[in-house]
């Protein structure tokens, strides 16, 4: 073994060993000890004198002066002198002594005589340990959330320290989700989260470790499968080179058994689907050349016993929404990406499900193809994509995994693109599905990142989970305490989730304050954190975010409304629900406590209704003028509605099939290039305001 050791004495004192890194222009002297041999750099010393005095000019004795990260220390004489000996890497002084204020002062190898003043130490803020307290809208004890907010609020996994993070910083991700029942909890497992996430009610979510990581840089199961047989839980990830099937009939306590070793086929991106009849069937396949591919698998030792059939490949030609890019808008840089395939049985029609066209695009969707058997051939469904959301404040929806509640309806988890550090951060959002009368797989996005109705809702059209609760953050002006470096503070009200702000520190004097412009009732809350300066990598069970809100009708005297001073939950997408309404015009949300950097939000969201305003009326004047040379495109204008401040656009395969919405914020036009090239379709828009939608407009063929 090695041991590096940078050798230093203190003048007047006794010399000293301790570790150290070698830079490799550095001299190295060996010396042979009984063990092992130490290896010493030679370094080039030099001395630093200097005199501590207090702000009246008066020397300090007793004060230590000392190295950061060093054991070198000494002590001030009686006239607040000190000599210590440095080398030529050390450029930082820390000088301490009691009821002074701790300092630092910069030193090179020509800094003879330091003289360095100390002030008198300011009071230090410390975060009181006690309960939270419990207000008349906000309760922790009795809190019971009937609604959620997209983006998912789970304890995204930061990345781990490997090439996706060494470039853009440390960041949390998430992406390629699935769940499912077991028992009477939803369970879903997602990319790098080194376990899963389960919750009762599809708001409130715990965590349970589930790790299989062999390597620290490794990002644990990626685009994991899972199912139940029995009181048993299946679960494996994407592999090319071959993993293990582990098993668990108690998955939260952690431990699970191998029911193989390893698997035999290249199965990136798979779904084991467990048929009614007791056939387990894969499904499986990422590529932008290869299509999606499924085989019967045995339940013994999940070795393929069928012919591994070609089920789907994308048609971007013809299928306007499966085109890379952005906007569906680049066809030269790369083909398309299909993945993610999941499948689902309904009243007797098996529902494959697929991604297209890049994780990384607002257009990042889920589409289906139908048949009658497990294994094909599968018909591309008429209305597709199935899970769409390229606009608003949550964007993208693909590679996901539909599910049943406990009480038989159905959900469907999909990927949020974020893409700002790495093409590969990401988020999870989360949409009630339903099935028609002629058998058509659909979501419902239409206000997929406002408060829908959760778990707890018996409601059997996804569309009705919308609570009716507008926005009313939009655009309004910010004031923060800090600004660090150019980031706009109105960037927490821009309704965009790739901008944000950043204050200079990450400390309990940070603070933002909101202006609605006029009191108005208020229902729900939304906090987004994001990553700025922050240092932690992969999991660890110490994050989590602590703060208060308060309310004020005049921006000077506060109530507090919610109070998460002891909280010890990772919120990185705190969403509240109210427990009363609340009037108020003005917000404030002090930062007590972060998991990790900067104090920093990329939205403070706010939810209900302006009682003074009515809704605004239908739009008019709209336009869908379909490209004649390339039907896959059509640009979509209307007049601006008074009192809106955005549109949802929808449209679908007929009048009464308007599944899929867009919600567009600042413009009255949209460039749609998501059509198929040889499908009629129908078009309507609605206006969105603080008092509410307006009518729908007439629908276009």
């Amino acid at each position: 073994m090695k041991h590096f050791i940078k050798a230093l004495s203190l003048v007047g004192g006794i010399s000293m060993l301790f570790c150290n890194s070698v830079s490799a222009d550095e001299e190295i002297k060996v010396v042979k000890g009984q063990i092992s041999d130490y290896y010493i750099p030679v370094v080039k010393e030099h001395i630093i004198k200097g005199v501590i005095k207090d702000s009246a000019g008066k020397p300090l004795e007793g004060a230590t002066v000392m190295f950061p990260a060093s054991p070198i220390h000494c002590n001030t004489d009686e006239k607040g002198q000190f000599t210590l000996r440095a080398v030529d890497s050390d450029t930082l002084l820390y000088v301490y002594y009691p009821g002074m204020e701790l300092t630092n002062h910069p030193v090179g190898k020509d800094y003879e005589n330091v003289n360095i003043i100390l002030r008198d130490g300011e009071k230090r803020s410390s975060l009181p340990r006690r309960k939270a307290q419990a207000t008349e809208w906000y309760n922790p004890e009795t809190y019971a959330p009937t609604t959620y907010c997209n983006p998912m609020n789970i304890s995204y996994n930061y990345e781990p320290y490997n090439n996706n993070t060494r470039t853009g910083g440390t960041f949390r991700s998430s992406a390629d989700p699935m769940a499912l029942m077991y028992g009477d909890e939803i369970f879903l497992f997602s990319t790098n989260q080194d376990g899963f996430h389960y919750s009762k009610n599809l708001t409130d979510w715990d965590f349970a470790r589930a790790s299989f990581k062999r390597k620290p840089a490794d990002d644990d199961q990626c685009a994991p499968a899972a199912y139940v047989s029995g009181d048993t839980l299946f679960y494996t990830g994407s592999t090319y080179e071959g993993l293990p099937v582990w098993y668990s009939t108690e998955p939260k306590s952690g431990r699970f058994r191998r029911a193989i070793d390893k698997n035999v086929l290249p199965s990136w991106d798979p779904c084991l689907f467990l048929d009614d009849d007791g056939k387990l069937y894969l499904y499986y396949g990422s590529s932008n050349e290869y299509p999606l591919k499924a085989v019967e698998l045995s339940r013994q030792d999940f070795y393929p016993i069928s012919k591994i059939h070609d089920v789907m490949a994308l048609h971007p030609k013809e299928h306007g929404w499966e085109r890379f890019g952005m906007n569906n808008d680049d066809e030269v840089t790369l083909p398309p990406f299909t993945e993610g395939a999941y499948m689902n049985k309904h009243n007797g029609k098996y529902y494959l499900q697929y991604g297209a066209p890049g994780t990384e695009f607002k257009v990042y969707a889920d589409g289906v193809y139908v048949s009658d058997n497990p294994l094909g051939p599968f018909i591309y469904q008429k209305h597709n994509p199935m899970s769409y959301k390229p606009g608003g404040y949550v964007q993208g929806s693909g590679h996901g995994g539909t599910f049943v509640d406990a009480t038989g309806h159905w959900w469907h988890v999909s990927t949020c693109m974020l893409s700002l550090k790495y093409k590969f951060e990401r988020r999870i959002g989360l949409y009630p599905v339903g099935f028609d009368n002629d058998g058509i797989m659909y979501s419902s996005a239409a206000f997929g990142d406002y408060p829908n109705f959760n778990a707890t809702a018996d409601i059997a059209n996804p569309a009705d989970r919308f609570s009716g609760w507008m926005l009313l953050s939009k655009n309004k002006p910010v004031t923060v305490s800090s600004t660090d470096s150019t980031f706009s503070a109105s960037s927490i009200t821009d309704e965009s989730m790739r901008t944000y702000w950043a204050a200079k520190t990450g400390g309990p004097d940070e603070w933002v304050i909101l202006d609605l412009e006029k009191p108005k009732d208020i229902r729900a809350l939304q906090i987004n954190y994001y990553d700025y300066n922050t240092t932690q990598h992969d999991r660890a069970d110490d994050l989590y975010h602590q703060y208060r809100i308060y309310a004020s009708d005049n921006g000077t005297d506060w109530t507090l409304v919610v109070d998460k001073s002891d909280n010890d939950r990772d919120v990185p997408h705190d969403y509240i629900e109210l427990q009363k309404p609340l009037n108020a015009r003005y917000l404030k949300i002090e930062n007590l406590h972060m998991p990790s950097g900067n104090f920093c939000l990329s939205g403070f969201r706010v939810f209900g209704l302006d009682n003074d305003i009515p809704a605004p009326d239908a739009v008019k004047g709209m336009k869908v003028k379909r490209d004649k040379n390339d039907p896959r495109n059509a640009l979509i204008s209307w007049e601006a509605a008074p009192r809106a401040y955005g549109y949802n656009i929808y449209y679908g395969i007929a009048p009464d099939k308007l599944y899929n919405a867009i919600t567009v914020y600042d413009a009255i036009e949209y460039d749609m290039r998501g059509l198929d090239r040889d499908t009629p379709y129908f078009f309507a828009i609605e206006a969105l305001g603080e008092g509410g939608r307006s009518p729908m407009s007439k629908i276009i063929k």
